[in-house]
This record gives C-alpha cells, sequence and structure tokens, in this order.
C-alpha cells in the first residue's frame, strides 16, 4: 500500500483471547455447580460435564480451520504503511466488545447447575480449552510458512470477533519476528527487534 495502511490484528491473537476468561469463568461455574446436588446428582453432572467438555474442546478447536488455512494461503504482503496493534490492545478490545456475552454464558452455566451440576462449567470451560487448541494450531500453521498472520481491526468491529467470519476477505501477512505476540498469539518471551 502507498498510503493510507490498515489497523492490523493477530489472528491467533483474537482467537485467543477468548480463551482465558471462558476456561476460567468455566472452571468457576463448575466449581459453583458441584455443590448443588441438581435433578440428575453430582455423579451424573460430573461425568456429563467431562463428556461435554471433551466434545466442545474438539469442536471449537477443529471449528472453521478450512476457512482459515484458505485465508492464510491467500494472505497478502502488509505494507510498510499497516499498523500492527499490540498484542495486549487486541486483548482488551475483544474481551471489551464481548464482556456481556462472557457474562451470560457464565449466567447460564450456573443456572443449569440446578439440573445437570457442573456440566454447564464444564461446557464453558471446553470452548476455553478449544480456543488455545486452535491458536496453538495457527501457531504452527505460522511457523511452518514463517509468517505471522494478521486481520483488518476495522472487519473486527461491531462485535464481529471472529477472525474467519464474514467481513473477513483477507489475510496480511508479516515476517516472523514481527509484533510482540509469538507465533500463535502468546507473548514472546523476549522483544523481538524489528
Amino acid at each position: 500500500m502507498t498510503r493510507g495502511g490498515q489497523g492490523l490484528a493477530r489472528v491467533a491473537v483474537v482467537v485467543r483471547a477468548g480463551a482465558a476468561p471462558l476456561w476460567w469463568l468455566g472452571v468457576c461455574a463448575a466449581g459453583v455447580g458441584v455443590l448443588a446436588p441438581g435433578l440428575t446428582g453430582r455423579r451424573i453432572g460430573v461425568l456429563a460435564g467431562a463428556a461435554l467438555f471433551l466434545l466442545t474442546t474438539a469442536a471449537v478447536a477443529c471449528a472453521g480451520r478450512k476457512r482459515y488455512a484458505a485465508l492464510a494461503a491467500s494472505a497478502s504482503r502488509a505494507g510498510k504503511h499497516d499498523v500492527l496493534q499490540d498484542r495486549a490492545v487486541t486483548v482488551r478490545n475483544w474481551r471489551r466488545h464481548h464482556r456481556w456475552w462472557l457474562l451470560l454464558a457464565f449466567l447460564a452455566a450456573l443456572g443449569t447447575a440446578f439440573a445437570v451440576p457442573a456440566a454447564g462449567g464444564m461446557l464453558l470451560a471446553g470452548c476455553g480449552a478449544g480456543l488455545r487448541l486452535k491458536a496453538a494450531w495457527l501457531g504452527r500453521l505460522e511457523r511452518a510458512d514463517e509468517a505471522l498472520l494478521w486481520v483488518r481491526v476495522d472487519w473486527l468491529r461491531g462485535g464481529a470477533g471472529s477472525p474467519a467470519g464474514k467481513p473477513v476477505k483477507a489475510y496480511r501477512s508479516t515476517g516472523i519476528a514481527a509484533g510482540d505476540a509469538a507465533p500463535g498469539g502468546a507473548r514472546r518471551k523476549s522483544p523481538a527487534l524489528v
């Protein structure tokens, strides 16, 4: 691009942004939920929750992989006027736009404890674990191609927090050392010189 670069957020960071809150809210809801006997009893609730956790983790981790892979394969090089968003800003923006959904999911998980103890919380935790696995998969993709994947910030606005949703037309790519997040969206262990 010659002028008017775009603000870019790391794809893996956006994916990973929801992992920690979903995991911890799920663990908390499951812990509180197991205190209630519920309609099914604790044993059945925990067993059902464990099954839901495994199924949800696998479903979330695998969902949309073809779309991510296709967007990654057709990624164009970021221009010199593009602005790379810091990891902390991307995470904060995602969580701010989704705070009410997170709260509603937590309350729903707590509410299900009266019927099936701990199951709702374990399902929520499974969503968080699945997002973490998806981010790790994206990290392996980035390492294999030696290119970090970025998405335009304006395509993530208005609550559309998915970096592979309909508003997203293409990804941009940079070298593996760009930005302040490692492949997969985790914090870099030491600052990269770019």
